[in-house]
């Protein structure tokens, strides 16, 4: 560690210090050698550690344990807290260390061994033959010196020589003696190289030969727990939460965190205003001044001026920054600044890919607009062309939005964000919303507005595509050219239901002549078809055009649409009594849901719903009992502002399966949320007597005073032996409990289910969808749950 730091660096041992003192070396005797004289103590003195710090406990456990690698490469940027891991490291270590921390005149190789002699000396005195060699160096230290100190070191006991800040080493001379030092260490000694970048030695040769450990970056990141010790010890208040997030959003990088808990022990002490609270705020931030003082100021202005251009880039390669910067060499550009440790992560084992830790690139784009304010824009155009040419729309799309592109941007949005929806990404379309919710935008690009209209729709947000519909609607009474529009329109004003069955058929009708074969929500224009003359009853039909609507969503990828479809057929075959086809039909759409990573999008509710029935009726309880935690965990999502005809069929399913269990209390409050959405949507069809009904067969649930007690598991798996010809001692039997057992749950299934025998027992059962009523005795008990 070098005497001093530049003022505006964060301290690296007041980042992350030990909570124990360091061992006091001995004091040199008052005979040492004339020749150290020009060594100054500091060189050559283990730092000191303060109380009451962050200890980086596994690091240096993992440091101590390393005595298979007699070297040890430390590597990272200023702040990482390497000189503060080494010192605690000594201080834990029963061997003794060696330091020397590397100053510029070490570049003469004679200066360099002469504070590695110093260093040694203070640990055990070295024979007067070596320090005779130091007074007389002679022609060459390669003949005199360093075989001298070579032969001391290999022979002295176990110690840890730590050169600090070797990234000061430059000189061919300096790196050699290094070298020679390496290959002449005893048994159990370490020659710990640390710094910024990698001295030039020949490192892969000792990583290959298994004589080398790496500590970098990653290992020198403060953990969530160790950031979170590091505000408590500066006293900033942070809730584990937030601590989290920060030493995340930092990356563990230590003189970040550092800072920013200062920054907010002083905004909380009000020495700092509101708008700099953490991440770092202000035109001159902590933060950004480091970066300033600590690395862009010692860079040449061609290097700056590459990294503030290519800042806007959230990943980066040679031929994309050259199609950014309109030049060539970008590549050997990102190879030099990784060997630099400019806080440039590779993406990649073959280092073609790369991005900038995101404080670094925040503080470069800040650089950006004060050095260039006008020059991001057009920056950010060549990017989209680079991602156009090389087929990746959705990073075209992002630079296109930087840019304000708006033709651009309407283009592709309107190309791959329903395919990107139906394909599980939904947040990253939602991502493009914000910036897309321009009226002028979205009257000007109407396709825009009614495929972000749709997209809301299917979010439940009404609300929003209403407005964004209206916006849409205005561009197109302006005259805007697009065919399809009118379609759209229509769809989604009968997807949206708002003036009943009749009216949502004729909607879904003519939006389908105006689609293409090819449009990929064409799909979901027959599914609403389908589910209108579902509303009607007419189920015959409805399930005609449901199959054709699965069919076309299988075609064209629109997976959410299919899983509503083949969700509402099952509905149907329970409808009409087919047990089996509603099972096949429901299972299949839970797959999709998760094969295409549907879980949290609202519309696929329904299929969980519907599995959750089937299993019940095959005797899966445990299964069931998932399917109806997922229903519920989407329920929130299940508002009015989604297709309220969905909403209702999700929860009227959801209800029927609380009602097969007997649980009446949960049957009853969906029962009420149900008879809310039907008030503001009186026009559903059928779904107002399917609701009638349900109603009756909740009040028939028995009350027995301790608000309803739904079926047991073990009442649950005896079910379907009721449906047998087997006694009760057989059926105890089969399920190893005593005839006893047997009858005391028949007798509770009889009064939960309000019946008196089994005969009524099994009836019930049937009617409720909890056996099936032509499953033969062997078919009607699955050893599952």
């Amino acid at each position: 560690m070098t005497a001093r730091r530049p003022a505006s660096a964060a301290p690296e041992a007041a980042v992350t210090t030990q909570v124990a003192p360091a061992r006091r070396l001995r004091t040199p005797p008052p005979d040492a050698p004339p020749l150290f004289d020009t060594v100054a103590g500091s060189t050559i003195t283990v730092p000191g550690l303060r109380f009451g710090l962050v200890s980086r406990t596994a690091l240096v456990n993992r440091l101590r344990a390393q005595s298979a690698c007699p070297v040890v490469a430390v590597t990272a940027p200023s702040g990482y807290g390497k000189t503060t891991a080494l010192a605690q490291w000594a201080n834990r270590d029963p061997r003794p260390f060696a330091w020397v921390s590397i100053e510029e005149r070490d570049r003469d190789a004679i200066f360099l061994l002469r504070h590695v002699a110093a260093a040694l000396h203070e640990l055990t005195p070295l024979e007067p033959h070596v320090l005779d060699a130091f007074a007389a160096p002679g022609p060459s230290m390669w003949t005199s010196v360093l075989p001298r100190l070579a032969a001391a070191l290999v022979s002295s006991p176990p110690l840890v020589l730590v050169l600090d800040d070797a990234h000061r080493l430059h000189s061919a001379d300096s790196i050699g003696a290094i070298q020679v030092l390496a290959d002449h260490l005893g048994p159990g000694s370490v020659l710990v190289l640390a710094g910024r970048v990698a001295p030039r030695l020949p490192l892969a040769a000792l990583r290959a030969a298994g004589r080398l450990f790496d500590v970098g970056v990653e290992e020198l990141a403060l953990t969530a727990r160790e950031g979170q010790l590091l505000f408590r010890q500066t006293g900033a208040k942070l809730s584990l939460d937030e601590a989290t997030t920060l030493v995340r959003g930092c990356e563990g990088w230590p003189a970040a965190l550092y800072l920013s808990a200062v920054t907010r022990r002083e905004v909380e002490g009000g020495r700092r205003s509101a708008e700099q609270r953490i991440p770092f705020g202000g035109r001159e931030s902590s933060l950004a001044a480091y970066f300033r003082s600590e690395y862009l100021s010692r860079q040449p202005s061609a290097t700056v001026q590459f990294l503030t251009r290519t800042s806007i880039l959230e990943k980066m390669c040679g031929g994309l920054c050259d199609a950014v910067l309109g030049k060539k060499g970008s590549a050997r550009e990102l190879e030099k600044i990784e060997r630099s440790n400019l806080f440039l992560v590779p993406l990649d084992r073959q280092r073609l890919w790369y991005r900038y830790h995101r404080l670094f690139r925040d503080a470069l784009r800040r650089e950006l607009a004060e050095r260039e304010p006008v020059a991001a824009a057009a920056l950010h155009r060549r990017a989209a062309d680079w991602y156009e040419r090389h087929q990746d729309p959705e990073s075209a799309l992002d630079h296109a939005c930087e840019a304000g592109d708006a033709r651009r941007i309407a283009r592709i949005f309107t190309t791959i964000a329903l395919p990107m929806y139906h394909g599980g990404r939904v947040a990253s379309v939602e991502r493009w919303f914000a910036r897309l919710d321009n009226p002028k935008l979205l009257e000007r690009y109407p396709l825009v507005a009614v495929q972000g209209s749709w997209i809301h729709a299917l979010r439940g947000r009404a609300a929003e595509a209403e407005r964004w519909l209206r916006l849409g609607e205005i561009g197109l009474s302006r005259g805007a050219h697009a065919p399809e529009l009118g379609a759209w329109t229509k769809l989604i004003r009968a997807a949206l239901g708002r003036d009943g069955a009749s009216q949502m058929i004729a909607d879904a009708e003519t939006a389908l002549t105006g689609l293409s074969s090819d449009d990929p929500v064409r799909p979901s224009a027959l599914m609403v078809l389908g589910a209108g003359h579902m509303l009607l009853g007419q189920n015959g039909r409805a399930d005609t055009i449901l199959a054709e609507a699965a069919a076309e969503a299988d075609r064209l990828g629109a997976t959410d649409a299919q899983v509503v479809a083949i969700s509402q057929r099952s509905i149907i075959a329970a409808a009409e009594n087919d047990a089996e086809a509603a099972e096949k039909l429901a299972h299949a759409a839970k797959q999709l849901v998760e094969r295409g990573r549907l879980e949290g999008y609202a519309t696929t509710a329904i299929a969980f719903a519907t599995a959750a029935r089937a299993s019940l009726r095959q005797g899966r309880w445990d299964e069931a009992r998932a399917d109806l935690d997922r229903v519920g965990g989407l329920t929130p999502s299940l508002n009015p502002g989604l297709f309220p005809w969905l909403v209702v069929q999700t929860r009227i399913e959801f209800a029927r399966a609380y009602v097969a269990l007997r649980e009446a209390r949960a049957a009853r409050t969906l029962l009420a949320e149900i008879r809310d959405l039907l008030r503001e949507r009186p026009n559903a069809g059928v779904l107002v007597d399917e609701v009638e009904l349900l109603e009756r067969e909740v009040e028939a649930i028995p009350d027995h005073g301790r608000g309803s007690v739904g079926l047991t598991p073990a009442e649950l798996r005896l079910l379907p032996f009721l449906t047998t010809h087997l006694s009760f001692p057989e059926i105890g039997a089969q399920l190893y409990v005593s005839r006893n057992t047997i009858k005391t749950q028949a007798i509770s299934v009889y009064r939960k289910l309000g019946v008196t025998n089994r005969s009524e027992a099994i009836a019930c059962a049937v009617r409720l969808g909890l056996v099936d009523a032509l499953a033969t005795p062997s078919e009607a008990f699955t050893p599952h749950g």
